[in-house]
């Protein structure tokens, strides 16, 4: 039992270390999304805007 209550207490006071360090790989994970996602979206954007300004070249 009092195995248990030691394993238990060591992982719940290692879990704020284990948040703490992950945050950072989190953080680079989510802007490295991010910058997917824009470039994409400018892409996608970019793709539009040609499009536009070649039917209105064409009228």
């Amino acid at each position: 039992m009092e195995y248990l209550v030691s394993l238990f207490l060591g992982s719940v006071l290692q879990a704020p270390v284990l948040i703490t360090e992950s945050r950072q790989v989190v953080g680079l994970i989510a802007a490295a999304l991010a910058a997917m996602l824009a470039a994409r979206l400018g892409w996608h954007g970019t793709d539009r805007l040609i499009a536009w300004r070649g039917r209105t070249d064409q009228d």
